[in-house]
């Protein structure tokens, strides 16, 4: 298992060992073990399951303390940009944001610390994505940031035409109007 700091501090791309033969493969997708060896300390409590098809834009989402959410995501299937706003006042980082093409191929993951805002693109024609967290949803804690948002232009590599947004995630306020922080 390869840990790979990013320029955003605590955000990470974890990549398994992957161990193929003639049968297929095998890995390792998590151990908590060597998560701590490596300083990634989270008790992930639930795993989240997706599917979406090409165009989708899930995001960007979080939830505020005392519920905010650690997720170590993942492709079982598929292709997508995987995308992560520091939300942390205090950083260095704050209001950048970090992407990364995660598939069923690469087998990457991204740690996604708490103090962040999560979402994804669709690339393939489907997808399928897997997420552990260390926090149980909690609707009152829920918010989010709209994808589109001219502050934080995210490339989301997805052709306008394409672009699938749920109406819930189309009325999130713009980064600059959040009045939340961790």
């Amino acid at each position: 298992m390869t840990i790979e700091k990013t320029p955003i501090q605590d955000l990470i791309i974890v990549t398994p060992t992957i161990f193929n033969d003639e049968r297929g493969f095998f890995f390792e997708a998590y151990n908590q073990v060597k998560f701590h060896e490596n300083g990634i300390m989270y008790n992930f409590i639930q795993d989240n399951q997706s599917f979406s098809k090409r165009g989708v834009i899930r995001g960007l989402h979080l939830q505020i303390n005392p519920f905010a959410q650690a997720k170590l995501v993942r492709v079982l299937q598929g292709e997508i940009l995987d995308v992560a706003v520091d939300l942390r006042k205090n950083s260095s980082t704050y209001g950048q944001y970090f992407s990364v093409v995660l598939s069923g191929e690469n087998k990457k993951q991204l740690m996604v610390p708490h103090g962040f805002a999560h979402g994804f693109s669709v690339l393939s024609e489907t997808a399928s994505v897997l997420y552990k967290v260390d926090q149980l949803y909690n609707k009152e804690s829920e918010r989010g940031i709209r994808f589109d948002d001219p502050t934080l232009a995210i490339d989301w590599k997805v052709n306008p035409e394409e672009v699938i947004v749920s109406e819930k995630d189309l009325i999130l306020p713009g980064f600059n109007e959040i009045d939340w922080e961790f």
